[in-house]
């Protein structure tokens, strides 16, 4: 889908019997695209940088499995437009992952607020990633939720940083407890440009 498409509508959606045609290869252009838009950040988060595209397939996943029908497709629709990139931002779903839930239990509960710790470095200009507001990502008694939704707001200064090839480009995560950070190399910064600025 182009780029410069900046929400999902009811027309774009497949029937399930239609949609059932394409799926394989649909699931299929996903994996080769999280190639290059999922990154590592230290051992335990993964951040996956998302597109009409990858909310496209979400809904139509999420319709798949739950045949909801009409009613459910507002709902999803809410839901996921808006982390469709709207051509001046990346937008990102960050996951700690640890397998063992008592371990992840007690790990999200050392980075309480990592949220406000989270950035998109380009050359010299820094990012705050904005989280999606739809609920608090920091329960009350100090636990982090082990998924996030992420704007990155790029200005025209960060956008012409981000063109500029000779600026290395990164996200960090900041937290005292877990300080770590991910080159965003060549391939995913062409796949980002094209897919979603």
């Amino acid at each position: 889908m182009p780029k410069d498409r900046r929400s999902i509508t009811r027309d774009d959606i497949m029937d399930l019997a239609d949609y059932e045609l394409i799926r394989k290869d649909k699931r299929q252009e996903s994996i080769l695209a999280k190639k290059y838009s999922r990154l590592a950040i230290g051992p335990h988060a993964m951040i996956t940088f998302e597109s009409w595209d990858s909310m496209w397939l979400q809904i139509q996943e999420m319709l798949r499995i739950e045949k909801g029908g009409n009613e459910q497709l507002a709902d999803e629709l809410a839901a996921y437009n808006p982390m469709v990139p709207n051509g001046s931002e990346l937008t990102a779903t960050l996951m700690f992952e640890i397998e063992n839930p008592e371990r992840r239990d007690a790990f999200l509960r050392t980075i309480g607020g990592v949220e406000n710790h989270i950035f998109l470095t380009i050359g010299n200009v820094r990012i705050a990633a904005r989280p999606e507001q739809d609920v608090e990502r920091t329960s009350a008694s100090g636990k982090a939720s082990a998924v996030h939704f992420l704007h990155f707001a790029m200005d025209d200064a960060a956008l012409a940083a981000w063109h500029d090839a000779g600026n290395v480009a990164m996200v960090q995560i900041t937290h005292p407890a877990y300080g770590h950070a991910a080159l965003i190399g060549p391939e995913t910064r062409n796949y980002l440009t094209r897919a979603c600025l």
